[in-house]
């Protein structure tokens, strides 16, 4: 399967499933807040786990070669970076979410 098709299938699939659930909710203000940020969060996780596959399919067929191994490091560097960084993300919309949560209740946001 071509490449592109396969990327634009899984991006279609990422981006049309969390609107689909908040679709059965009231479209408020703090609803498309908590989508986007779930949409956000769904492809910030995708593409990480993609990261660590191509990563670790690189370190596999790299077979000792000092160059191919070199690039496979570099990616499981960028792999662990982003996974640091989504995990980073989560728990600082967690906290702000927390943090702002008066502001959210006087919206309506329960």
């Amino acid at each position: 399967m071509n490449k592109k098709i396969l990327f634009l299938i899984l991006l279609a699939v990422v981006l049309v499933l969390p609107i689909e659930t908040h679709a059965q909710q009231p479209n408020t203000f703090c609803n498309m807040v908590k989508s986007v940020k779930d949409v956000s969060y769904n492809i910030g996780i995708t593409l990480v786990v993609v990261g660590w596959v191509i990563a670790g399919i690189l370190w596999l067929t790299s077979a000792g070669n000092p160059e191919k191994t070199g690039i496979a490091k570099k990616a499981i560097l960028a792999a662990v970076i982003g996974t640091i960084l989504i995990i980073i993300a989560g728990m600082g919309a967690n906290l702000v979410a927390d943090a702002l949560k008066v502001q959210w209740n006087f919206l309506g946001c329960g």
